[in-house]
Order: C-alpha cells, then sequence, then structure tokens
C-alpha cells in the first residue's frame, strides 16, 4: 500500500486528509501535537507526537517515522495557526508564533521528509488565497502564507522532477474560525471536500497553486 506522511494531521484539513487516505487503502503516518487526537473509532493511522514549529521535535518525529517507512508516496504539511490582532496589539511571541507554524514548520517538515520521500512523491502544503486576507488583524498569518507560496515557487525550482501542490482554499469550516472576529461566509468549504480536491489533485499529476473556491 502506498505511504503518506501528513504533518498537521489532527487539525481540520488534516485530518480530513487522513481519514480519506486510509479509506482508500493508504498507510499513513500522522503527525501531531496530539497523537490520540488522529484516532476514531472506524479510522487509526500510525501516529507520531511532533511540533511542526520545533527542529528538535520534527528531527525526533522523522527518526519514529524511518522505522515505520524508507519510501513514502505523498507528503501533506496542514499544521498551522491563526491569531486576529491589529499590529499595534500583536504581541511578538504571538506574530513569532503564526509565522513559525505556517511557514518556517513547513521548511523544517519538508527538509526532514524528503529522505523519506520517493523521487517523484507529490508535495502538499496547505496555503491561502493571501491576496484576498489583507484585513486588519491579521497580518501576520496574511505574512506567513504569502511567504509560504514564494518559498514554494523557489523549492519547486530545487525539486524541478517532483510535484509541488500549494493549496490555496477559500473558507473553509475548521477551529480557525473560533481563534478570529470573523463572520462565516454562506459558501463554505467542509474539510472533507477540501481533501477531496486535493486527493484528486494528487492523482491528476497537478502541480503548482491549487485555488479551491466556490
Amino acid at each position: 500500500m502506498p505511504t503518506a506522511l501528513i504533518w498537521g494531521a489532527a487539525g481540520g484539513i488534516g485530518r480530513a486528509i487522513t481519514h480519506q487516505l486510509i479509506a482508500q487503502q493508504w498507510d499513513v503516518i500522522a503527525f501531531s501535537r496530539n497523537g490520540d487526537a488522529i484516532h476514531t473509532d472506524t479510522v487509526s493511522a500510525i501516529a507520531i507526537e511532533a511540533n511542526c514549529a520545533v527542529p528538535a521535535s520534527v528531527e525526533k518525529a522523522i527518526y519514529s517515522a524511518q522505522f515505520e517507512c524508507d519510501d513514502a508516496d505523498l507528503f501533506v504539511y496542514a499544521a498551522g495557526d491563526i491569531v486576529q490582532a491589529k499590529v499595534d496589539d500583536l504581541a511578538a511571541d504571538a506574530f513569532t508564533r503564526i509565522i513559525n507554524n505556517n511557514l518556517t514548520g513547513a521548511y523544517l517538515t519538508a527538509k526532514a521528509s524528503l529522505p523519506l520521500l520517493k523521487p517523484d512523491a507529490p508535495m502538499v502544503f496547505i496555503g491561502a488565497i493571501s491576496e484576498r486576507l489583507q484585513l486588519p488583524g491579521l497580518s501576520a498569518y496574511v505574512a506567513a502564507k504569502a511567504g509560504l507560496e514564494a518559498f514554494l515557487a523557489t523549492f519547486q525550482k530545487e525539486q524541478r522532477k517532483r510535484r509541488i501542490i500549494n493549496v490555496r482554499p477559500g473558507a473553509v469550516d475548521t477551529a480557525f474560525w473560533d481563534k478570529v472576529a470573523l463572520k462565516k461566509p454562506a459558501a463554505i468549504a467542509t474539510p472533507d471536500q477540501i481533501a477531496q480536491r486535493i486527493i484528486e489533485a494528487v492523482n491528476s499529476n497537478h502541480k503548482g497553486n491549487l485555488d479551491i473556491t466556490h
């Protein structure tokens, strides 16, 4: 069976991808801060605890993963965080946390995972349509996602034989909405819908940006 490495597997989109891949007979190594949060009554993955924003934690997690797999077929970075605060009220540690979880973690986990990936294994990163999110209070999140997009454009040039997919979803009904004072739009996707589109893109040899809007 093919194997996927899913970083941030306990979050809304990461969990949905994990569940759908397992339903399609994939083995999934699921990294999250709380490994127990990945399991349900019907779905089980190989759970490894990891804080994607901490180098030592990522290195420890990938060391553990080496005992489970040495030629993974797919990489997904679905970890992230958000905060809403205007710059004059935004604490430095909060800004750093958002950058680390959305951008630095993508670099750390990609670098650590490359030795475990097959040469043609796609690498999927959950980004955002950052140009639509330039709203008061979202400076840290928008900066992180815009930075991720620039990072991936360069990373693709380094990994010319590999497909890098930057997923840019519209509004998704996840726990992120509990962290911001924004009203959910009427047209909002479920994590399962986003996961399905991502898996379809992987199976159809898509590369580059993947905008998912209603």
